[in-house]
């Protein structure tokens, strides 16, 4: 999972992110309104945790922005507002859930966990397409019942590509979902071959269906071959 914590206050914000961090999410931070503009329209993130309080500009425009620029990230508000004016109109706008400051990182995680599962897996906590199982909360990946070894990024991935069925995905989109921000700083994307390669691998070594299609000059995609 990949996240933006648009959030002005530096402690909350880094809180959130040695928290999450711990749970195997990977945040990237804005703490003002252009910062957070220029990382929406850069990259996509699974969620948007969004404070409404920002020192340059209001957290609803940014609702109005995502849905102006047609993006599909959920969000969460965390703010210290608990008016039920300003909750419905957060709702109106666009985000997905209200976390009223001050609260509890745990609480957090579980909604953020939850509003994924919801949009990307139907609210499920196990993943099954065919003959593979990904279980979400124990990070674990069978295919017909034997247990898979996979790396943090090659679970990522799995995700990823499965989150994404059909979909060409670029190497730059690939690259930006397990590195963030910085893929912006590497010469080429060569690791994700690397990744993309040994996944293929484990995963039809257990008897796996080929799934994960090369899209010659474009990416790749997750496609069922039955």
């Amino acid at each position: 999972m990949k996240i933006l914590i648009i959030e002005d206050e530096r402690e909350i914000a880094q809180s959130i992110k040695d928290y999450f961090k711990t749970n195997g999410i990977q945040c990237e931070t804005a703490e003002n309104y252009d910062l957070a503009l220029t990382k929406i329209d850069s990259y996509d993130y699974d969620c948007i945790l969004l404070d409404l309080m920002l020192p340059d500009g209001d957290g609803f425009d940014i609702l109005k922005e995502l849905k102006a620029k047609n993006k599909t990230e959920g969000v969460i508000i965390i703010s210290a507002k608990e008016n039920l004016e300003t909750r419905l109109e957060g709702f109106n706008l666009g985000a997905d859930d209200y976390l009223t400051k001050p609260f509890h990182l745990a609480e957090l995680l579980v909604r953020m966990q939850a509003l994924i599962r919801r949009k990307n897996f139907k609210g499920s906590n196990s993943i099954i397409f065919n003959e593979i199982v990904v279980e979400i909360f124990s990070k674990t990946v069978a295919v017909n019942d034997i247990k898979l070894d996979l790396t943090k990024k090659e679970l990522d991935l799995l995700l990823f590509l499965i989150g994404n069925e059909n979909k060409v995905l670029s190497k730059s989109a690939i690259a930006e979902h397990l590195s963030g921000d910085m893929a912006d700083m590497l010469d080429n994307h060569d690791f994700i071959y690397a990744h993309i390669k040994n996944l293929k691998k484990k995963l039809t070594h257990a008897g796996s269906g080929d799934y994960i299609k090369t899209v010659y000059g474009l990416g790749y995609k997750w496609e069922n071959e039955q």
